[in-house]
């Protein structure tokens, strides 16, 4: 009965702020929209060139339906996103989403790849250096972790691929295949997410070291892997989740520059491509694609934080 009760207020929870994020997710489609069409440019001089005759100009822009009114093309995209027809590619004349869906998993191998790396030096290195605050310890996590946080990731991208890469031969230089190839891609992306969650970690197990039921724990004799896992972990985790969960959202759809950098065949790369053809209807998908995927992981993040504390689902339960 308590667990049908918990899925229950979980669920409502999930549907409530998935209807938050309704307006939301509309405003993002409509600035999208607006800002594509008042960029300078044309996409006609991208595909038939600068000398080309106007019979044929006009012919293309009735094509591409370039030529209706603003509202009016609104209107029209805006009812394709709801019947599932998100447009088609000016170029490749394929459907858009279609395209998208051929980039995701490679998006999504490096972004959970990208996770993986980050929280495999994250957790460790918070708790390493919340255990050994002030010491040389923590502050070397401390700097090491403001530099990776500082360094881009079209900066630390090209020196993983001159040292690694070419100096050193241990790694292919771009591109995607075996394992090896989303090894350096993984640690740029994940570099900036790993210093972010350690120093997010430490400062969360620094204010629970200090809590009663950690005194008290120790009082009684509780082995330090005991308070560890029962104690001071699962608490410290909660914000982290938020910070994992939203990150994770740009991690997935957002790592424009990374897969650039790689010639990493996702979405970012389809975003780059789009933008260098000035190709609209793969522009509005893709960037739509990635703040729906964010938005969504934002929810993700709330509900998994609920989930873990009873405090915020009682909030939410009486809410």
């Amino acid at each position: 009965m308590f667990c049908a009760l918990n899925l229950k207020l979980m669920l409502g929870l999930c549907i409530r702020r998935l209807l938050t994020t309704l307006p939301t997710a509309l405003l993002v489609a409509t600035f999208v929209f607006l800002l594509l069409r008042i960029l300078p440019g044309d996409p006609l001089d991208v595909l038939l060139g600068e000398t080309a005759l106007p019979a044929n100009r006009d012919a293309l822009s009735a094509a591409l339906k370039l030529d209706q009114p603003l509202l009016s093309a609104y209107g029209s995209y805006l009812l394709g996103l709801v019947q599932g027809n998100w447009g088609q590619s000016f170029y490749s004349q394929q459907p858009v989403l279609n395209m998208l869906w051929q980039r995701l998993p490679a998006t999504l191998e490096l972004g959970l790849a990208a996770l993986a790396v980050a929280l495999t030096i994250a957790i460790p290195a918070g708790v390493i250096a919340a255990l050994n605050q002030q010491k040389w310890v923590d502050k070397a996590v401390l700097g090491t972790t403001t530099l990776l946080f500082a360094l881009p990731s079209f900066v630390l991208g090209p020196l993983l691929m001159l040292i690694v890469a070419v100096w050193l031969g241990w790694l292919p230089v771009a591109g995607r295949g075996e394992l090896a190839h989303v090894v350096l891609p993984a640690i740029t992306l994940g570099a900036a997410l790993s210093a972010l969650t350690a120093r997010l970690l430490r400062n969360s197990l620094l204010e629970i070291l200090n809590k009663v039921y950690i005194t008290t724990a120790q009082a009684k004799g509780a082995s330090f892997w005991r308070q560890l896992c029962n104690h001071l972990l699962p608490n410290a985790l909660l914000p982290v989740v938020t910070i994992v969960a939203l990150q994770a959202g740009v991690v997935l759809t957002g790592a424009v520059l990374t897969e650039a950098v790689f010639a990493w065949p996702g979405v970012g790369q389809l975003l780059v491509d789009a933008l260098a053809q000035r190709d609209y209807p793969l522009i509005q998908a893709t960037v739509l694609f990635i703040a729906l995927v964010y938005l969504l992981m934002s929810v993700l993040a709330d509900v998994g934080v609920a989930a873990l504390d009873p405090r915020v689902r009682d909030q939410w339960g009486a809410s």
